[in-house]
């Protein structure tokens, strides 16, 4: 288990790129699977989610070349479907929790899926039932399998059919979208998933041949067309890796740019760090952070205290919940911090208030933030990422903190931001990774 070594204090300075989005990759890596064409994708993220799903479509008999920095060519012509049967292909899918969304694929186009037990963090239920729901109102008949603890997924063709989906369930979205491009008919999707990486998927399909409209709203038509062919497409920079580096710059830069972050498709995030009080200029698809001596948190009109909540697209996603309660750490004044899709997501602020924060939980969902306001540093601890956006919150602490701190299992912030030691060393932190 690999552990980073953090002296804290060092400001940063300069500028960074951010990666391809790691939400948009998985998506697009199992599309390639709706055809045997070859899809060349661009702007893939070099990071271990992306890196073990691209493994796991190579063990299927996916053809798989590196074109570029970045670039691959996926060519689905000859997957091999028992392995879909093999214990190895369970293993690889309870590490992977992206690999669920092979099975609308691969239905689509075989008639016939494994879904086991996805892994990924560990922030609490995560539920599965929009992908089944969803599935079964397309046709396809679920076993499961007591022995292997998998479900065993079949159907002859899937037909169109209207749905509402009693969440907005990004994977969930995607799994039916890529179930329906093949499918007899007409789909209609009510409640669809909406954001900017689910747009990004709906644009790739329609450039391989298929037929959906609606796209960018809660409401997809998807009229099925008997095949899909190859393409060319452009993964969007990591509107996450954007949020965390506007965090990181806002309370330990000294002056940063980030570079090409596609602003259009940011959406909310800008304004919802504005409201904890962070400057930043837009230049372009460029963002400059100036050092920030001092912000005070926005209160609402009627003088009560500010809330800032997760929500659907395109309210805040809730991967930068983290990271902004970080920020808030060293604001004036206090923040409600409403975590409202994951229950254990806000268990790692144990880790902050040792770190010297002043931060009540009221609950699983709720944290109340009471800023320094820049009069003391945190201190630097012993810590251990616990899931990915936990993982770089508490990066982001140590990088401003007071003393050397040391952050465990950060296999888990590997899943999600590639090289982050490297490009922050770049910009003048002091990480060390052991």
């Amino acid at each position: 288990m690999a552990t980073f070594v953090i002296e804290g204090g060092h400001k940063l300075q300069g500028a960074i790129y951010p990666q391809g989005a790691k939400n948009e990759a998985l998506q697009i890596l199992c599309a390639t699977l709706l055809t045997p064409e070859e899809v060349t994708i661009h702007n893939l993220p070099k990071i271990s989610d992306v890196d073990n799903l691209i493994q796991l479509l190579c063990e299927m008999g996916v053809k798989v070349s590196k074109t570029g920095v970045g670039s691959y060519a996926f060519k689905a012509d000859n997957v091999d479907l028992t392995y879909l049967d093999s214990q190895l292909f369970l293993q690889r899918c309870a590490s992977l929790r992206g690999s669920v969304m092979m099975a609308g694929p691969l239905l689509a186009r075989y008639g016939q899926a494994t879904i086991a037990k996805p892994g990924g963090d560990k922030i609490g239920r995560r539920r599965m039932d929009t992908h089944f729901v969803g599935i079964q109102k397309l046709g396809a008949s679920f076993e499961y399998d007591t022995t292997r603890e998998c479900y065993n997924v079949k159907t002859n063709r899937m037909k169109g059919t209207y749905m509402l989906l009693d969440e907005a369930s990004v994977t969930g979205t995607a799994n039916i979208v890529m179930a329906s491009v093949l499918a007899k008919g007409t789909t209609t999707i009510y409640n669809a998933a909406c954001e900017p990486y689910l747009q990004q998927l709906c644009k790739m399909l329609n450039a391989m041949g298929a037929k959906i409209s609606g796209i960018a709203s809660n409401l997809l038509t998807i009229e099925g067309v008997d095949e899909l062919h190859g393409c060319h497409h452009d993964i969007l920079p990591d509107m996450i890796e954007v949020g965390s580096f506007i965090g990181m710059s806002a309370i330990a830069g000294n002056g940063v740019t980030i570079k090409n972050v596609s602003f259009n498709d940011l959406g909310i995030i800008p304004d919802s760090f504005a409201r904890l009080g962070i400057v930043m200029e837009r230049r372009g698809e460029d963002i400059f952070i100036p050092e920030q001596k001092h912000y005070q948190i926005e209160q609402f009109m009627d003088g009560s205290i500010m809330t800032i909540a997760d929500a659907p697209w395109p309210g805040l996603t809730p991967d930068l919940l983290s990271v902004m309660l970080v920020v808030a750490t060293q604001a004036k004044g206090s923040v409600l911090i409403h975590q409202k899709m994951f229950e254990s997501r806000l268990f790692f602020v144990d880790k902050l208030i040792d770190m010297g924060a002043q931060i009540i939980l009221c609950d699983p969902h709720r944290a109340v933030v009471i800023g320094h306001d820049r009069q003391f540093k945190l201190r630097g601890r012993n810590m251990t990422s616990p899931d990915i956006r936990a993982g770089i919150a508490l990066l982001i602490a140590a990088l401003d903190a007071e003393g050397t701190s040391y952050i465990h299992n950060i296999d888990q912030i590997d899943r999600g931001y590639q090289d982050i030691d490297i490009r922050l060393n770049a910009l003048g932190a002091k990480i060390t990774r052991i």
